[in-house]
């Protein structure tokens, strides 16, 4: 809202925001700040890759009028461009003999889990906002906690059935 104006803002989207962030603070709980500082480097690559994340939504909205696939094969081809040379350097991959399965799990993750995606990505920039597509990450959390209570019987406590009650009033 503060950093650039393509979007109206209402009072419902700065109430949703502020709902959804209380909501995921009381999901993770006080005690993860048990560790704030310990980990400094760790911690500041959170918090730059979350201002990296809300800078792509932003920065995405610049592709309007593009076929969603452009912007999805430009984002691809400027990754290889970075990371190819980076893992040919590091992990020498001609050293490797993977299975047939890894290299289908490789094709399935790229294809399905990226590139697909990507396009996803940005058609929903261009439809919803930014505001809108980045709202998603809100369910990252509570969707971790719920099955890390299904499959490894952890359990949530007050504050945490509280913030799931706060990520309810998320402006739909």
């Amino acid at each position: 809202m503060l950093v650039t104006r393509h979007e109206a803002v209402t009072g419902r989207k700065p109430f949703g925001i502020g709902a959804g962030i209380v909501g995921i603070c009381l999901i993770v709980g006080v005690q993860a700040l048990g560790g704030l500082g310990r980990e400094l480097w760790a911690q500041l690559t959170i918090v730059a890759a979350t201002i990296c994340y809300a800078g792509a939504a932003i920065f995405g909205k610049s592709f309007k009028g593009l076929d969603p696939i452009m912007p999805a094969a430009g984002s691809m081809i400027c990754g290889a461009a970075v990371l190819i040379p980076a893992s040919l350097t590091a992990e020498q991959p001609w050293t490797l003999a993977p299975s047939t399965e890894s290299i289908l799990a490789l094709l399935a993750l790229t294809v399905f889990s990226t590139a697909l995606t990507f396009v996803i990505y940005f058609r929903l920039v261009q439809t919803l906002g930014s505001v809108g597509t980045t709202a998603q990450a809100y369910l990252r959390v509570p969707i971790g906690v719920a099955i890390g209570i299904v499959f490894l019987g952890e359990s949530l406590s007050s504050t945490g059935l509280i913030g799931y009650a706060s990520l309810r009033v998320w402006p739909r």
